[in-house]
């Protein structure tokens, strides 16, 4: 056992969920931008606006972010950003028909701005300037996660703690505490094998969360199942991290052993990436044994830190 971890002695039963895996889009924006409309602050000098009042200009009335260039705006003055106009044929503020004009002016004035990180409500304390900020939050290690959830669509995004309680109380996942594990999957006619995913099951270790999963589906035209694991955080601390997974039965056994995926990688990435064990359908309905008509796999499995 690993040094820290509890064993979770009892063998669970894991259900297919759903019949077609899903994910949260990659693309999922997180639209509670912290930085909402105030009231205009204006400086010692009258008239001259600080960086906080520039900063609502800037605000798209639209989608409510921040317009990078090139900024548009309508013939009365009102702006708008790039992607919201292509969606739009109207001025939302004076409902006159948008142009194809350009603010330079207000792009001008941004390029003097620095301002925070949109994921400050989440700890970062990045200050950029104005152009580089949008690269920075594409990469900014507190940006939310997406639900790591497969099965069915899930937009939900948030940090950590939040997508715990939220797989908890909305998934109805499995949650259990320990480093080393055996879990059961079942299927009553396995000599289909379609896309289908079982219930994830988290397992709470060394203070952080890891989601395991195990599916069915086709590698080409062969029918495989595959179970792999992914870490409840960044891509840097996922490799502080090992785990391996044995399956078997009739004196044989399978084993992997690999580094978890963090869940800033969508689950379909790490699945069609082959990144885990990989049992082709012969292989496991010899190892449930039987008359081989139904799927009876237990796989262990155990995590650790690669420094102990």
């Amino acid at each position: 056992m690993a040094p820290g971890g509890s064993a979770y002695e009892k063998v669970t039963e894991s259900r297919i969920a759903f019949s077609d895996y899903g994910i949260a889009p990659d693309n999922a924006e997180f639209r509670a931008s912290p930085h909402r409309k105030v009231a205009a602050v204006v400086s010692g000098k009258l008239g001259v606006p600080t960086d906080s009042a520039v900063h609502d200009l800037l605000e798209c009335p639209v989608c409510m972010n921040l317009m990078y260039p090139p900024i548009q705006q309508c013939p009365n003055g009102h702006t708008i950003c790039s992607n919201c106009k292509s969606k739009v044929r109207y001025c939302p503020v004076c409902r006159h028909e948008l142009g194809n004009i350009r603010c330079l002016a207000l792009e001008k004035v941004a390029e003097s701005l620095e301002l925070p990180c949109r994921y400050q409500i989440f700890g970062c304390q990045d200050i950029s300037p104005y152009r580089s900020r949008l690269r920075h939050e594409q990469l900014c290690q507190f940006r939310p996660y997406n639900c790591p959830y497969a099965g069915a669509e899930c937009s939900i995004t948030g940090d950590i703690q939040f997508l715990v309680t939220h797989l908890k109380n909305d998934h109805k996942v499995d949650m259990h505490d320990g480093c080393t594990f055996n879990h059961r999957y079942v299927k009553s006619n396995a000599q289909e094998v379609e896309n289908a995913t079982w219930m994830l099951t988290v397992f709470n270790c060394f203070g952080h969360q890891f989601c395991l999963h195990f599916e069915a589906f086709h590698l080409g035209m062969a029918p495989v199942y595959m179970a792999f694991l992914r870490f409840m955080g960044t891509d840097d601390d996922a490799e502080n991290f090992c785990y391996s997974l044995e399956v078997g039965g009739n004196g044989r056994k399978l084993t992997w052993q690999g580094v978890p995926r963090s869940i800033r990688e969508s689950h379909k990435t790490v699945r069609d990436s082959l990144d885990g064990l990989i049992i082709h359908r012969s292989m496991a309905l010899f190892f449930s044994g039987g008359n081989r008509q139904e799927l009876k796999l237990k796989v262990s499995g155990r995590i650790w830190r690669k420094n102990m």
